[in-house]
Protein backbone atom coordinates (compact mmCIF):
# COMPACT_ATOMS: atom_id res chain seq x y z
CA UNK A 1 0.00 0.00 0.00
CA UNK A 2 1.12 3.55 -0.66
CA UNK A 3 0.12 6.62 1.29
CA UNK A 4 -0.57 9.74 -0.76
CA UNK A 5 -0.88 13.33 0.42
CA UNK A 6 -1.96 16.08 -1.98
CA UNK A 7 -1.24 19.78 -1.55
CA UNK A 8 -1.27 22.97 -3.56
CA UNK A 9 -4.98 23.53 -4.06
CA UNK A 10 -6.65 26.86 -3.48
CA UNK A 11 -8.69 29.69 -4.94
CA UNK A 12 -7.54 31.25 -8.20
CA UNK A 13 -9.07 33.52 -10.82
CA UNK A 14 -9.87 32.22 -14.28
CA UNK A 15 -6.75 32.23 -16.43
CA UNK A 16 -4.51 31.66 -13.45
CA UNK A 17 -2.27 28.74 -12.52
CA UNK A 18 -1.78 26.27 -9.70
CA UNK A 19 0.63 23.41 -9.14
CA UNK A 20 -0.61 20.41 -7.23
CA UNK A 21 1.81 18.06 -5.49
CA UNK A 22 1.27 14.48 -4.36
CA UNK A 23 3.81 13.07 -1.91
CA UNK A 24 3.99 9.29 -1.71
CA UNK A 25 5.26 6.87 0.90
CA UNK A 26 4.92 3.14 1.42
CA UNK A 27 5.21 0.62 -1.42
CA UNK A 28 7.80 1.38 -4.03
CA UNK A 29 6.37 4.48 -5.59
CA UNK A 30 8.70 4.47 -8.54
CA UNK A 31 7.33 1.19 -9.93
CA UNK A 32 3.76 2.28 -10.55
CA UNK A 33 1.93 4.61 -12.89
CA UNK A 34 0.26 7.53 -11.16
CA UNK A 35 -2.88 9.45 -11.99
CA UNK A 36 -4.78 12.60 -11.14
CA UNK A 37 -8.57 12.60 -10.96
CA UNK A 38 -11.12 15.21 -9.96
CA UNK A 39 -14.63 15.29 -8.65
CA UNK A 40 -16.96 18.27 -8.79
CA UNK A 41 -20.09 18.52 -6.59
CA UNK A 42 -22.83 16.28 -7.88
CA UNK A 43 -20.60 14.68 -10.50
CA UNK A 44 -18.69 11.44 -10.76
CA UNK A 45 -14.95 11.25 -10.32
CA UNK A 46 -13.25 11.83 -13.67
CA UNK A 47 -9.83 11.18 -15.10
CA UNK A 48 -7.54 14.18 -15.52
CA UNK A 49 -4.02 12.92 -16.27
CA UNK A 50 -1.74 9.92 -15.83
CA UNK A 51 1.96 9.19 -16.10
CA UNK A 52 3.88 5.97 -16.62
CA UNK A 53 6.20 4.65 -13.93
CA UNK A 54 9.28 5.93 -15.75
CA UNK A 55 7.60 9.21 -16.56
CA UNK A 56 8.14 8.84 -20.28
CA UNK A 57 4.47 8.54 -21.20
CA UNK A 58 1.71 10.92 -20.22
CA UNK A 59 -2.02 10.94 -20.92
CA UNK A 60 -4.61 13.67 -20.51
CA UNK A 61 -8.33 14.14 -20.61
CA UNK A 62 -9.37 16.15 -23.65
CA UNK A 63 -10.74 18.88 -21.40
CA UNK A 64 -7.29 19.65 -19.93
CA UNK A 65 -4.98 18.79 -22.83
CA UNK A 66 -2.64 21.66 -23.59
CA UNK A 67 -3.33 23.35 -20.24
CA UNK A 68 -2.27 20.76 -17.63
CA UNK A 69 1.04 18.92 -17.31
CA UNK A 70 1.68 15.86 -15.17
CA UNK A 71 5.21 15.01 -14.06
CA UNK A 72 6.95 12.92 -11.43
CA UNK A 73 10.19 13.30 -9.51
CA UNK A 74 11.34 9.96 -8.14
CA UNK A 75 14.01 11.41 -5.86
CA UNK A 76 11.25 13.15 -3.91
CA UNK A 77 8.58 10.44 -4.37
CA UNK A 78 6.31 13.16 -5.70
CA UNK A 79 3.93 13.61 -8.60
CA UNK A 80 2.94 17.05 -9.81
CA UNK A 81 0.07 18.51 -11.78
CA UNK A 82 0.81 21.91 -13.26
CA UNK A 83 -2.46 23.60 -14.16
CA UNK A 84 -2.43 26.66 -16.40
CA UNK A 85 -5.18 28.73 -18.01
CA UNK A 86 -7.61 27.55 -15.39
CA UNK A 87 -11.34 27.77 -16.06
CA UNK A 88 -14.29 27.82 -13.67
CA UNK A 89 -15.24 24.34 -14.91
CA UNK A 90 -11.93 23.05 -13.48
CA UNK A 91 -13.32 23.63 -10.00
CA UNK A 92 -13.28 20.30 -8.14
CA UNK A 93 -11.54 18.26 -5.50
CA UNK A 94 -8.40 16.83 -7.07
CA UNK A 95 -7.09 13.41 -6.07
CA UNK A 96 -3.88 11.62 -6.90
CA UNK A 97 -3.83 7.84 -7.10
CA UNK A 98 -1.38 4.98 -7.51
CA UNK A 99 -2.19 2.35 -10.11
CA UNK A 100 -2.67 -1.29 -9.22
CA UNK A 101 -0.59 -2.68 -12.05
CA UNK A 102 2.08 -1.67 -14.51
CA UNK A 103 -0.19 -0.19 -17.17
CA UNK A 104 -1.29 3.42 -17.24
CA UNK A 105 -5.05 3.62 -16.88
CA UNK A 106 -7.82 6.19 -17.13
CA UNK A 107 -10.38 4.14 -15.21
CA UNK A 108 -10.36 4.96 -11.48
CA UNK A 109 -11.11 1.27 -10.78
CA UNK A 110 -7.55 0.50 -11.90
CA UNK A 111 -6.12 2.49 -9.00
CA UNK A 112 -5.71 1.05 -5.53
CA UNK A 113 -4.46 3.90 -3.38
CA UNK A 114 -5.85 7.42 -3.15
CA UNK A 115 -5.00 10.62 -1.39
CA UNK A 116 -7.48 12.65 0.64
CA UNK A 117 -7.88 15.26 -2.09
CA UNK A 118 -7.21 18.98 -2.40
CA UNK A 119 -9.80 21.59 -3.32
CA UNK A 120 -9.29 23.73 -6.41
CA UNK A 121 -11.70 26.62 -6.93
CA UNK A 122 -11.54 28.81 -10.03
CA UNK A 123 -13.52 32.03 -9.93
CA UNK A 124 -14.85 33.74 -13.04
Amino acid sequence: QVQLVESGGGLVQAGGSLRLSCAASGRTFTLYPMGWFRQAPGKEREFVAAISWKGGSTYYADSVKGRFTISRYHAKNTVYLQMNSLKPEDTAVYYCAAARGAAVAKNPDEYDDWGQGTQVTVSS
